[in-house]
């Protein structure tokens, strides 16, 4: 999958109990961490303003150049202060605005959603909602159950309800186009996992949630935010209003693709605006870092009871024994000896990370003002590689040493590999992009593994995994680590990586229906198909040149015609599906703002005629066996002319090009 797309899938990559009862239901929190290890070593450096000044005035001027980014924020907390905020490069490139830690806004994105789940579990504590009760009861229209199961605001907070992602409507181009009542209605996704069982992202579901939060309060979502977290936190430079507000439309960052074009671009809506529809400063997420590590108080103001915040950062699901999952609405970075936890945020032009150091009572926050250069890895890898750089200054820990290799390593190799695809997906209108973002575990002849294109280093090149135990491998020279999960019967189900957020996992996928098979099948049918369609040209042109005709029983002829015909349609369809695909990957608005859906709808009423394409290149070559007129050669050729678009036919059946489709 192309960088584009890779950016489209990560964008598209990017939403009652007392505290009594709190306290007796809180799930155990996260496997404790080996006190030999959960501390810096002699000769860190001491996390002090000047160390943190020294290092980041170091690192991200530099970052921003490499990386083609105007402008960027990071404010460090700990022990309930501000320790470290500075900003760098520009709000404004045109202007020389310089980026203000305390009044520049950025858009954290996804970060938002921590805001939306403190809201729902200010109102666990005051009993208006349950988190284990079915959030059918808080709503105005229904959700419907699978297999009687009904969803929860738990398997919310832990993004396994089990919806596929959509992502149609999320970018709206209009303010008149915002309306989180209507969305939720419209924009249903189907269910393709049972509740609680896969973790599959999603900004629908966290969308449902702020809903929940309006109707249980009897207040607008983004007035509740403003008066029962912002309001009391002192965080005045921070909203969830779109458009911005008139005294704080001035202090918006620009937004840019990159800083090297120096064009801003125009402000992003964002619907379901509880899944990412915030503004705010550096300063401001800071008093936020701190309520949350502070049992849920900053200053004066109280939040949450420490009793909610403990339930709020106890684990709740985990994909794999031992490997990171989710609290209640933080996801776990585990690192270095320490328990982390945290989220990330991206819109098309600004990208955030905040993480929480749970044990050290310190909080990070970053966030940029450009989409950046992909072929640096865009701010993905950045983040990645500041965020851990910070931890191996501060609170540096030893390598994992290496163990030997268990001796089903060979064996457990060729086991795993194979392709496999994203749980956050879109079946119902997306199975065509799904396959072309498939991702492939190889084995090596002596056990390692490599997963391409997902698990690479800056320079593009797969990192290589070792065995270390039975299905759980670790990154060579590395920390992150990547576990395999079996049924009860020993076949592999997904795996499950620290090297990317929990926010999802990677299904095995069928030989038939994996990109190692179905593209080059599709793409060696497609070249049958342009010959044949460029043998009938050549050969209508020598005809029409020396005169000639081809002499045809009056039956063969209709149907060679019409085999022709449907050939062409065949290598149409496919084709202006692949062009599709090309411009979403450069242009994801089409995605974000359902521009695409009358080319879909296009393309899957062309899909009809190409189905009935295949049918009469099939009946062609039949006949020309069965009326025995044509040399051998010319029936062999129609036979694997035949077997082209029937195979083609059933890619356009299985893969949903004629699904009539577009809740994507």
């Amino acid at each position: 999958m192309n960088r584009a797309l890779r950016g489209l899938v990560a964008l598209v990559a990017s939403v009652g109990l007392s505290v009594a009862m709190a306290q007796s239901t809180a799930l155990p929190p996260s496997p404790a961490v080996n006190a030999s290890t959960n501390g810096p070593a002699a000769d860190a450096p001491a996390l002090t303003q000047q160390d943190l000044g020294s290092f980041f005035d170091g690192l991200m001027p530099y970052a921003l150049r490499r990386d083609d980014i105007a402008g960027g924020v990071v404010v460090v907390v700990k022990d309930g202060k501000v320790l470290f905020t500075r900003g760098y490069g520009y709000a404004n490139l045109a202007t020389r605005t310089p980026v203000s830690s305390d009044d520049t806004l950025f858009r954290p994105g996804s970060t938002s959603k921590l805001f939306t789940w403190t809201a729902v579990m200010q109102l666990v504590e005051q009993g208006k909602l349950s988190l284990d009760r079915d959030i059918n009861d808080y709503l105005d229209f229904h959700i419907p159950a699978w297999h009687g199961k009904p969803i929860t605001l738990r398997e919310l907070m832990t993004h396994t309800a089990g919806f596929e992602d959509v992502t149609r409507g999320l970018m709206p181009a209009s303010p008149k186009d915002l309306d989180l009542q209507r969305y939720l209605k419209d924009r249903l996704p189907t269910r393709i996992f049972p509740p609680g069982k896969i973790v599959a992202y999603s900004n629908y579901g966290c969308g449902l949630a702020g809903y929940i939060v309006q109707r249980a309060s009897g207040e607008p979502f983004a007035q509740y935010i403003e008066q029962h977290i912002l309001q009391p936190l002192g965080m005045s430079h921070s909203t969830f209003a779109q458009p911005l507000p008139p005294a704080l439309a001035p202090l918006m960052s620009k937004g840019y693709l990159r800083a090297s074009d120096g064009k801003p671009q125009p402000f992003e809506l964002i619907d379901p605006p509880p899944a990412g529809a915030m503004s705010t400063t550096a300063t401001d997420m800071a008093k936020f870092m701190i309520a949350q590590l502070q049992d849920g108080r900053y200053g004066d103001a109280q939040i949450l009871q420490p009793a909610t915040v403990r339930l709020m950062h106890s684990q709740q699901y985990a994909p794999a024994p031992g490997m990171p999952g989710f609290d209640l609405g933080f996801y776990q970075e585990n690192r270095n000896g320490l328990r982390i936890i945290g989220h990330a945020g991206d819109t098309m032009l600004f990208h955030s990370d905040l993480h929480l150091l749970l044990d050290k009572d310190v909080g990070l926050f970053l966030s940029f003002n450009s989409a950046g250069n992909p072929t640096a890895g865009g701010t993905l890898t950045l983040r990645r590689a500041i965020f851990h750089a910070f931890l191996d200054r501060y609170f540096p820990t030893p390598l994992p040493v290496q163990a030997p290799a268990p001796l089903s390593a060979s064996a457990d190799a060729t086991k795993v590999a194979g392709w496999y695809q994203t749980s956050r997906r879109n079946d119902s209108a997306m199975r065509l992009f799904n396959l072309l973002s498939q991702f492939h575990v190889a084995a090596s002849s002596d056990g390692t593994l490599t997963v391409s294109p997902m698990l690479s280093n800056d320079a593009g090149e797969p990192l290589r995994w070792r065995e270390v135990a039975p299905l759980k491998y670790r990154e060579m020279n590395g920390r992150d680590r990547l576990s395999f999960v079996a049924d009860a019967d020993g076949h592999i189900r997904y795996w499950t990586t620290t090297y990317i957020a929990p926010v999802m996992v990677f299904q095995r996928v069928s030989a038939a229906r994996s990109k190692g098979t179905a593209t080059p099948l599709a793409g060696l049918s497609l070249l049958i198909l342009l010959t044949t369609l460029a043998t009938w040209g050549l050969g209508c042109w020598q005809r029409h040149h020396y005169r000639a005709t081809l002499e045809l029983l009056p039956a063969l002829r209709r149907s060679r015609l019409y085999s022709r015909l449907g050939a062409l349609a065949l290598f149409v369809d496919l084709t202006g599906w692949l062009v599709l695909a090309a411009t979403i990957g450069t242009h994801p608005t089409l995605l974000l703002q359902g521009t695409a859906a009358p080319w879909m709808t296009a393309l899957y009423v062309f899909g009809v005629v190409a189905l009935l394409g295949a049918l009469a290149v099939v009946l062609h070559a039949i006949n020309s066996w069965r009326l025995g007129s044509r040399s051998l050669h010319v029936r062999l050729g129609e036979t694997l002319l035949a077997l082209a678009a029937l195979y083609l036919g059933w890619f356009i059946l299985v893969f949903g090009l004629v699904s009539f489709n577009t809740h994507f």
